[in-house]
């Protein structure tokens, strides 16, 4: 496959908008701060808007200027501006992996943990791979060939849930799934179904993963509204929330944005099953559908 360009643009934004948001709390313009740099206000302007990369070493002069010496703070930023050239395990897949979904990878690679709150599909960190085709093939146009290696890198993304290569725990995954996803009907038959549930029962009993039902008897809640998931960080990076559209994520960053989804899970999680009872909903399910 060819090559895609291995620029990860979201670290580089990610890093721009938690600089931006320093110097103006600081009330500093672009040109003072870049004067002190050695800098024009074109190249901070680029910098702040991931248009440029700054290099490590750089990070903290610039900070101290904006009086912001916390080492943890100043610490993320290094690593963020260090990873911003990184090529992700995905380059190998080409052009199959459209910008949007890069991006969307370079978050769960950098993340900590997610949740996400599902009502249409088993989230892709829990798919199994005839599934994960299923699900290709039902929302795409792509060929055959394409939808095999989308479903073979569901798979190799499902590797955060037990391993990092980056020195991060493994993911922590909270998964809220509304029940009508398991009625749903496949051409391969009801085996199908009952591989994916029993993948989600195994996946379950991880220590950092939770699996909650949604049941088809749930009073209204913020679910109603779609598909989000709120993916965190190590402090002091913020959280961001990633919403599915038919033409692919859309990142939703500030504080203030973030939380209403927060408050929104929140509900969502109280509203489901318990963990407990989600995983007895699960097997009961697994049971109706046997031959």
């Amino acid at each position: 496959m060819p090559n895609v360009r291995a620029v990860p643009t979201l670290r580089r934004r990610r890093l721009g908008n938690a600089l931006r948001g320093h110097r103006r709390d600081a009330r500093l313009s672009l040109g003072a701060a870049a004067g002190p740099m050695g800098w024009d206000e074109s190249k901070l302007s680029r910098i702040e808007t991931g248009q440029a990369r700054i290099q490590p070493q750089f990070i903290a002069p610039l900070l101290r200027q904006y009086g912001v010496g916390d080492p943890e703070v100043v610490g993320a930023l290094e690593e963020l501006a260090r990873d911003a050239g990184r090529r992700g395990w995905w380059a190998g897949y080409g052009n199959l992996v459209d910008l949007s979904y890069r991006d969307y990878l370079t978050l769960e690679t950098d993340a900590l943990g997610t949740q996400v709150y599902s009502p249409g599909v088993v989230p892709g960190l829990l798919q199994t791979g005839r599934y994960a085709r299923e699900v290709i093939a039902g929302t795409s146009t792509r060929p055959p060939e394409e939808i095999a290696s989308l479903a073979h890198l569901h798979g190799t993304r499902q590797a955060v849930l037990t391993s990092r290569d980056n020195g991060l725990p493994p993911l922590r995954l909270w998964a809220v799934i509304h029940e009508g996803v398991f009625y749903q009907r496949f051409a391969a038959g009801p085996a199908l179904m009952r591989e994916q549930l029993r993948h989600l029962l195994e996946v379950s009993e991880l220590p950092h993963v939770t699996v909650q039902v949604m049941p088809l008897t749930a009073p209204p809640h913020p679910g109603l509204l779609g598909l989000f998931e709120i993916i965190r960080f190590k402090h002091p990076s913020p959280p961001v929330v990633n919403l599915e559209t038919v033409r692919g994520g859309h990142f939703v960053e500030g504080a203030d944005d973030v939380r209403r989804f927060e408050e929104a899970f929140e509900r969502i999680a109280a509203t489901a099953l318990p963990a407990d009872d989600s995983r007895t909903r699960i097997a009961h399910l697994i049971d109706r559908t046997r031959p």
